[in-house]
């Protein structure tokens, strides 16, 4: 008699469904109102049920969300708490007795020798720890012969599949489908190549069931998605329907143009197999071919458990994959066994779900904003929405090509998406939710003119997508953003010189928001005509009149009342204070210290001053090479203007041939030599001091630092890299010659150990730059 099948769950169980326009409104009002008993309590759960199996229809078998994962996660668990409140009304079909989606009339129906179930998920740290306490209490598990250890494994955002093997060649592929039939996906399946055809190796069962996910790694996600725009073709919104899409293909051939990977995580029907625990099994499905995450680990502890979600989720995104959460298991299969299984979920398992990285929100409007250098960007406007825990109501569009080929229209629900778990990025829009509404919504169209100082825009050069104003000199935004940019951590690193401050030194208050919808619309120009006179404001040589003038500015402030805002605005004091019958004006505490800290600014080295330039691809990498090979403003100014030149700059590591025509250009302008005279007029040092004990031993060697170290910040490292003769880079490849690695290192340190290059902690680092790499010829890496 063969073996009692023990059905694994999906490593990631995807969140199904986003409904109509009104859902997200109505999960909300379904969380904030009571239960009443009787026949609207019956309709209320009637309604509930049919928007839940629509959303899931169009998560699963459709590839087209209609609302965000958190949405449809509102919805679903209102459902369960009002099923569990009122069992009287459950009905036999109920949503929450199913798994996934139906079976696709377009592929045919295949079972699965053993059911795939779903996953219990979980919004809370304090869920996961009841769930495992729960776990541990349980008179089932306290019967086992096994100890108990905890399998944690990231929550892959991709699509399950179920891999029957005979005889260890590759038979049949299929979809979850509803866990107990799916849809047969071979000839598709078979198209990928990290899936093997033919199992490795020894000790496979004449027939296994391998369960796994499919997804797009993203930085092939990303990759395809730029081929699609350049094409002029729409991005896919994300690589979790990508992937579903990809593999429902009718056409193989087209499956085959995705750059589609699996990683296995259980097996279902395997007769004779003798592995005890889950992770056993992996690392057999590993000796057979078969391709297993790297990002999975038995712990002991709940406490361990915890810490391999925080650790995740603050590295989500150096992970190969998307992921949206953490499964927990219990590793031995005879406590699987004790513990059992709902008519859904295994008791067993449980999914951690991180907060929401994509919700949907309305496009109130597209405008455009001018940057430092003049090029124009559009950028969304939308209703605030809460993303990765941040609320959200603007986002970058790029360009008018990367916005026509989202195809999004203002006035259209939106996907949105904190890429990074930073940048906000519209994703697309959703096209179910339009109908009815066409009339409501319009296409954007890109200005002809700058919206700051009205001049004619066009592209830089003949063939560029982004367009620009031209008035460097004198367009108040360009000039408030580059005001902004030269404080910025990344330059001079001035404390009290944010936006806001840049913005009131250089543009004045513009139209009254109250009768402008409450957007503040700048004027220009303010005070600060252009960014040679910022140094004249420090507390070291005070500019009399120019001090005067901040007295004067001001901006709309909005009157708030008991804490919240009127809708009304008034004019105030930026720089300085209200004048009283006892007290005159005078600058505020903050700006103080903003010129304290703009005389503190003088002294920083040479890089920083060419990044606070605002020289167009001239970033913090490069300025640093150029101050390192030359050392003084005045010796980079000489290698310009010798014969040359260009061939010289771009030979500098970290420089090449664009940045070295960027050079060329931006110091051939008269106004821009003359932002250099008035900085070093009021004092700003332009050459570094050189230290004579430093050995250039590190020349010509690529050198990656990743993870925290404990006294060097990842500045001061890469600097101490290049002032040696190394280039500080950024990723790991065949020829980089060490990697630093110091706390949660992460992708950059595996894919070193893969490639065999040599790894060293900061004890090693300090060995390295002190001596060469003689100095740790022979170190074993800090894992071995």
């Amino acid at each position: 008699m063969p073996q009692e099948p023990t059905p694994q769950p999906e490593t990631s169980q995807p969140v199904a469904a986003r409904a109509p326009e009104d859902s997200g409104a109505m999960a909300q009002a379904l969380e904030a109102e009571a239960v009443v008993p009787g026949e609207s309590l019956r309709t209320e759960y009637e309604q509930l049920v049919d928007e839940v199996r629509k959303h899931r229809a169009a998560y699963y078998n459709e590839d087209a969300p209609l609302i965000s994962d958190a949405e449809f996660d509102a919805l679903y668990s209102r459902l369960q708490r009002l099923e569990a409140e009122h069992p009287e009304i459950v009905a036999n079909d109920s949503p929450t007795q199913e798994v996934g989606g139906e079976v696709s009339a377009a592929f045919a129906p295949v079972v699965h020798l053993s059911r795939m179930y779903s996953l219990e998920d979980v919004f809370s740290l304090e869920e996961v720890i009841a769930w495992g306490e729960k776990t541990q209490a349980n008179a089932a598990l306290r019967a086992s012969a096994h100890e108990l250890k905890w399998l944690c494994e990231v929550k892959i955002d991709g699509l399950a599949v179920n891999l029957l093997y005979r005889d260890g060649k590759l038979v049949r592929a299929a979809t979850r489908g509803d866990g107990t039939t799916g849809e047969d996906v071979t000839h598709n399946v078979l198209t990928i190549k990290s899936i093997p055809t033919q199992l490795e190796g020894e000790n496979w069962p004449a027939e296994v069931e391998v369960r796994g996910e499919i997804f797009i790694p993203s930085a092939d996600f990303a990759a395809y998605n730029a081929a699609l725009i350049e094409a002029g073709k729409a991005p896919l919104a994300n690589p979790r329907n990508a992937a579903a899409g990809s593999i429902r293909q009718k056409d193989p051939a087209e499956t085959a143009k995705r750059p589609l990977q699996m990683f296995v995580h259980g097996l279902g029907v395997r007769p004779g197999l003798a592995a005890a625990t889950q992770s056993e099994t992996y690392a057999l499905m590993a000796s057979w071919g078969l391709p297993v995450s790297p990002y999975s680990r038995v712990v002991d502890t709940l406490e361990e458990v915890l810490g391999f979600i925080a650790q995740n989720g603050e590295h989500r995104h150096d992970l190969l994959h998307e992921i949206d959460g953490i499964v927990v298991k219990t590793d031995a299969f005879e406590i699987q066994r004790n513990l059992g299984f709902t008519s859904r979920v295994p008791r067993w398992a449980v999914a951690y779900k991180y907060p929401p990285e994509e919700v949907n929100t309305r496009l109130l409007d597209i405008r455009v904003q001018v940057g430092r250098t003049g090029r124009v960007t559009p950028y969304a406007v939308m209703e605030p929405v809460l993303v990765a825990g941040s609320t959200v109501s603007f986002a970058t569009l790029h360009n008018q090509d990367v916005v026509k080929a989202k195809g999004v229209l203002i006035g259209d629900t939106v996907i949105l998406r904190k890429a990074g778990d930073v940048i906000p990025e519209v994703v697309g829009p959703v096209l179910a939710l339009r109908e009815g509404r066409e009339d409501e919504l319009r296409e954007f169209t890109m200005p002809t003119h700058c919206p700051s100082c009205g001049t004619a825009l066009a592209p830089a050069k003949e063939g560029d997508v982004d367009i620009r104003c031209p008035n460097a000199e004198s367009c108040p935004v360009q000039l408030t953003e580059r005001v902004a940019h030269l404080g910025g951590r990344g330059a001079f690193d001035i404390e009290a010189l944010g936006y806001e401050a840049a913005q009131a030194l250089t543009i004045g208050p513009g139209e009254d928001p109250e009768q402008n919808g409450g957007v503040i619309v700048p004027a220009g120009p303010g005070p600060l005509r252009n960014e040679a006179a910022i140094f004249d404001l420090a507390s070291g040589n005070p500019d009399p009149a120019l001090r005067e003038t901040l007295a004067d500015v001001q901006v709309w402030r909005e009157i708030r009342s008991k804490g919240a805002g009127t809708g009304k605005f008034q004019l105030v004091p930026y720089f300085y204070t209200k004048a009283t019958a006892k007290k005159p004006s005078g600058p505020t505490r903050t700006t103080e210290k903003l010129f304290e800290e703009l005389e503190k600014a003088k002294t920083r080295p040479l890089w920083r001053v060419l990044v606070g330039l605002s020289i167009r691809h001239v970033g913090p990498t490069a300025s640093r090479s150029l101050a390192t090979r030359y050392g003084s403003m005045d010796r980079i100014i000489e290698a310009l203007e010798a014969e040359g030149a260009r061939e010289a700059l771009a030979e500098v590591d970290g420089v090449g041939a664009i940045i070295a025509d960027a050079l060329i250009e931006w110091f051939s302008v008269d106004w821009h030599r003359d932002i250099i005279a008035a900085w070093k007029a009021a004092g700003v040092l332009m050459e570094d001091e050189q230290d004579a004990s430093i050995v250039k031993h590190l020349e010509g060697m690529s050198i990656v630092v990743t993870g925290s170290l404990p006294t060097y910040s990842r500045d001061a490292a890469k600097e101490a890299i290049i002032i040696r003769g190394g280039k500080a880079a950024g990723s790991v490849s065949k020829n980089t010659a060490y990697v630093v690695a110091g706390e949660a290192a992460g992708s950059k340190l595996d894919k070193a150990l893969a490639l065999g290059i040599q790894v060293l902690d900061e004890e090693g680092f300090k060995l390295l730059l002190d001596g060469g790499p003689d100095a740790v010829q022979g170190r074993p890496n800090p894992e071995a």
